[in-house]
């Protein structure tokens, strides 16, 4: 039980490597808010996590959702322990000049200024126990960056940017702030970060990673539960590559 009375935010909880985060810090005693913008699959995950697990319609695009998901927490807990910066979405491979700027836009509020506006509303709280634990989700596409996906690929590299300042700064104040960098997984965003789903592309992807095996939720979560638990008091500022090798 390494998060033992601990309490948790995770953004993007409700599937994927949110969900696979969400499971694993409830099966190690904390109590967690599933953050997402789908209060459908979010209560399916609430109701298999039972009374461990809280529920937050919630878009980490928007400065006003997240001063409510934060409110909201504090209202059931009385303080947060953990948040952990999962949210993400991609554009489909292309040439960088064709992404539109929609996508462009959309990708940067979603995978950055999602960190922006949490820090905004739940930093202070931080700060004013002297405790904390921040973990972002980012990619090995922050640091060996595919092809096609160079827009997707700039925010992750912005979000362990922002990791490592964060830490630096919020130190003082006794909040660790890390990163993972996971490999491309099963998760929903899988098929759009290969454009297709074929065996053939498949292979392709599984050719870059050394240990031959996407990453699962199940990986995610067992790296974020040593970043934000007590174990890993002495690690800030790290961006922990949980990928196969890839970035070798």
């Amino acid at each position: 039980m390494r998060l033992q009375g601990k309490t948790a935010i995770v953004t993007g909880g409700a599937s994927g490597f949110g969900a696979g985060i969400v499971r694993k810090f409830v099966a190690e005693g904390a109590q967690v808010m599933i953050a997402d913008l789908s209060e459908a699959m979010a209560q399916e995950l609430r109701q298999e996590m039972g009374a461990h697990a809280i529920v937050a319609v919630a878009n980490v695009a928007e400065g006003p959702s997240m001063s409510d998901m934060a409110e909201k927490a504090m209202q059931e807990w009385g303080h947060i322990d953990i948040l952990v910066n999962n949210a993400g979405v991609t554009h489909l491979p292309a040439p960088m000049e064709t992404i539109s700027e929609e996508d462009f836009d959309l990708v940067f509020a979603v995978n950055c200024k999602s960190v922006y506006n949490t820090a905004r509303h739940i930093v202070p709280l931080m700060k004013t126990r002297g405790e904390g634990a921040i973990l972002n989700v980012a990619s090995t596409a922050g640091v060996s960056p595919r092809p096609n996906l160079s827009w997707y690929n700039a925010s992750k590299g912005w979000m362990n940017n922002a990791t490592k300042g964060m830490a630096v700064e919020l130190a003082p104040f006794g909040v660790r702030v890390n990163a993972l960098n996971p490999v491309a997984g099963e998760t929903p965003l899988l098929k759009s970060f290969m454009g297709e789903d074929t065996p053939e592309v498949r292979s392709k992807f599984l050719s870059t990673i050394p240990l031959g095996r996407f990453s699962t939720p199940e990986d995610m979560g067992s790296a974020a539960c040593f970043l934000c638990s007590d174990e890993a008091s002495m690690v800030t500022g790290v961006c922990m590559e949980v990928d196969g090798g890839r970035c070798i």
